[in-house]
């Protein structure tokens, strides 16, 4: 049992080894992943709390060469995506519906107290992928998020340096943003926003974002097709699409040695030379004596306005997801290598016959 918030929460199988050791770190059992959850209760309820959240279940622990689900066509992955509620959940656990990019329904998990993510770690959850709203309104997000990605023939420093360049973005747009690392190489900015505009309007600022920052950094890219962006930090817009979510804060990552999804404030980002050492033995300490860095992330939400007047400046609209249904304007979905400019119309529509 784990106590959560009041609440006694039952961990099956407690003794299963989720993450097996490492050089630098012991090994994790399934109630060692539950306890974490709770000891990290204030950092964690504050990114999940009242919004729709997929859980990613690793029920048979992290090894080497385990595949995650991404697709139908993954049947015998390892571990996978829950977006609806998984049968037997408790009664405490409140849910809400959501609508997926292809009109479909669902009733998803809306975390609203300690115990529910603790639930989780007994039905296997290492990662929580909430969506960027809100239980009261499913269809506005609260929050933009810039997704700073590194390719190839990049590192953690170089998307270091890009968020700092992110932060000085931010400020000169009269916005605060709140940095976080992604549990591996990368760097997550968030930005509370008013719940004002639909998840298309905040891909647009997330595409406008972006491009402001190559024009201070070249060491940065917009660009969708993985054989364009070379040994630059990718800003995926993306994540902003319905549908379309992030390792929350306070996640662990299915990755040696139990890393997590940690937030961090600007100074200690910008002299991070490895987010190694944030990990589930480290961060409920960290946490404890010092508070969350994002504590203060609900205090303002901002108007994205400034970013929809630079999309106003350059209308020009990028690819979204292939799982996603083709968007007005959006250009053609194959790769620019084998792109044969007669088999595609002006819309960005596969021509018939060809």
């Amino acid at each position: 049992m784990v106590v959560a918030g009041g609440r006694e929460v039952r961990v099956s199988s407690p003794d299963r080894v989720i993450y097996e050791a490492t050089d630098d770190t012991a090994e994790v059992t399934k109630l060692m992943v539950a306890e974490y959850f709770a000891s990290v209760e204030d950092g964690l309820m504050r990114a999940l709390r009242d919004r729709p959240t997929a859980l990613e279940r690793w029920t048979s622990g992290v090894r080497p060469g385990m595949k995650l689900a991404t697709g139908p066509m993954d049947r015998d992955a390892d571990a996978f995506y829950q977006k609806r509620v998984p049968k037997g959940a408790p009664d405490y656990l409140e849910s809400v519906e959501i609508t997926f990019p292809s009109g479909r329904t669902a009733e998803e998990i809306c975390p609203t107290e300690i115990a529910v993510p603790v639930w989780c770690a007994h039905m296997g959850t290492l990662t929580f992928h909430p969506w960027p709203v809100r239980r009261a309104d499913v269809d506005h997000p609260d929050e933009l998020r810039i997704d700073l990605d590194p390719q190839p023939g990049t590192s953690f420093a170089d998307a270091v340096r890009v968020a700092g360049v992110a932060r000085e973005l931010l400020a000169d747009l009269g916005m605060a943003g709140f940095a976080k690392t992604s549990g591996n190489r990368g760097i997550h900015v968030y930005v509370r926003i008013q719940p004002s505009w639909e998840f298309a309007d905040v891909r647009h600022a997330a595409i406008a974002f972006g491009r402001e920052l190559e024009k201070r950094d070249d060491g940065v890219t917009t660009a969708w097709w993985k054989e364009e962006r070379g040994e630059r930090i990718f800003v995926d817009f993306n994540q902003n699409t319905r549908d379309r979510t992030i390792a929350s804060a306070y996640s662990l990552r299915p990755l040696p040695g139990a890393p997590v999804s940690t937030p961090l404030a600007w100074e200690e980002l910008a002299s991070l030379s490895s987010p190694a050492a944030l990990n589930l033995f480290t961060v409920p300490e960290r946490l404890a004596a010092g508070g969350d860095p994002w504590a203060t992330i609900d205090d303002v939400h901002h108007s994205l306005q400034p970013l929809l007047d630079l999309w106003e400046e350059h209308p020009v609209e990028l690819n979204y997801p292939p799982d996603h249904p083709k968007m007005p304007g959006e250009p053609p979905r194959v790769q620019p290598s084998k792109k044969v400019a007669s088999h595609w119309d002006e819309d960005g529509n596969r021509v018939e016959g060809t």
